[in-house]
């Protein structure tokens, strides 16, 4: 794994010198490395399409890796780990980044879901349980796994990093039928705002990848060194997680947070087993003390009160929007918003990204 020198210095000059006097290629140093392992030519740092793309998204972007970074904080060692002992660049971490803002039970409005926003045919196609009871899309581990495997295969197919991470977004036939109609698979090219030749949510989508993976490599952040490691286990069925959490000592929350692929607390019954992701540092008193606790319970333990599933929906700030406005759109709470994106005030950037929880009639309401 690559290891980073760690300082504050450089992000604390590049925020102390006005954005406008220097050009991208100034304000983000990093930008020749980023490029390289995503197969992307340097001479795109100066297009005219991308500059003005990240004036516009520049400020939002920034405010959204840093609530991402946040909410990420127990999986994204995991996540680096993974993807580098795959072979695949940790750079990838910022696709999941923009698909979920690494909420890892996150619902799109296409009824994606998770990380890496598996849709139920894909996720299937790559081993995940989608049912009532279990959706592996919502376990990070698993997705995390399922997710190198569907992007190596779009590598092999279209030959570089830009245009998987394009299929990935907008499916393999249409990034197909774009090259074709282009005759060409630059990337300036397929996304040229005059052409149209992909859909504005792919055009967006790649250009979000870089400009976030700009701004995260500015910080000189090592995704290795925040939070602490995850490893999966083997439980028996009808195994209570909130028991099993008090056996470790740990919160049951973050238990039940790391294990979103389950709807209850209560595992099901109908497997023997099941791969649950616990925190690395309580491995030994699983199998010290959690392990022996979930096999002594599992005849006495009641299954817990059904949960109503909580919903997520991306919104993009407008101008002149404020919380209260989006909270009322929603109907939802300034409070519960806050909270979704760890926002300390309510002071909203243009073009921010925020996830707004909503009821399942809410989401419902808002999908196309």
């Amino acid at each position: 794994m690559k290891v980073w020198l760690r300082s504050t210095l450089l992000w604390t000059l590049l925020l102390s010198t006005p954005l406008l006097s220097r050009s991208l290629a100034e304000r983000y140093p990093h930008f020749e490395y980023i490029f390289m392992e995503f197969d992307v030519d340097e001479s795109f740092i100066d297009t005219p399409q991308f500059e003005a793309f990240a004036k516009k998204h520049e400020e939002g972007l920034q405010h959204f890796y840093h609530r991402s970074i946040q909410r990420g904080k127990p999986l994204l060692p995991m996540m680096q780990t993974t993807l580098v002992s795959a072979g695949l660049s940790d750079l990838l971490i910022y696709l999941a980044m923009v698909e979920s803002g690494f909420s890892p039970a996150i619902t799109s409005p296409k009824r994606a879901v998770g990380l890496w926003q598996f849709m139920p045919a894909t996720a299937r196609a790559y081993d995940l349980s989608v049912s009532t009871l279990r959706d592996e899309r919502c376990d990070p581990i698993s997705a995390t796994h399922a997710a190198i495997s569907y992007l190596s295969k779009l590598h092999t197919q279209f030959g570089s990093w830009y245009l998987a991470m394009m299929a990935y977004n907008c499916g393999e036939g249409r990034l197909q039928k774009a090259i074709a109609h282009a005759q060409s698979r630059e990337l300036a090219t397929l996304i040229d705002p005059t052409q149209s030749i992909l859909p504005r949510e792919t055009r967006d989508y790649i250009q979000k990848i870089l400009l976030s993976a700009m701004i995260g490599e500015a910080t000189l952040m090592d995704f290795g060194g925040v939070g602490e490691g995850l490893l999966q286990v083997e439980v028996p069925q009808e195994t209570n997680l909130t028991t099993l959490a008090l056996a470790i000592d740990l919160d049951p929350q973050q238990l039940r947070d790391l294990n979103r692929q389950f709807s209850h607390a209560c595992l099901p019954t109908d497997q023997p087993f099941y791969t649950i992701t616990i925190p690395q540092e309580r491995l030994f008193a699983f199998y010290l003390r959690g392990l022996k606790q979930t096999e002594e319970s599992n005849d006495t333990t009641p299954p817990p009160p059904k949960r109503t599933q909580s919903y997520l929906l991306s919104h993009t700030v407008a101008l002149g929007e404020s919380l209260e406005q989006i909270a009322k759109e929603y109907h939802t709470t300034t409070h519960a918003i806050k909270q979704s994106n760890h926002l300390q005030t309510e002071a909203l950037t243009l073009g921010e990204i925020l996830f707004i929880p909503v009821s399942h009639a809410q989401f419902e309401a808002h999908t196309p």
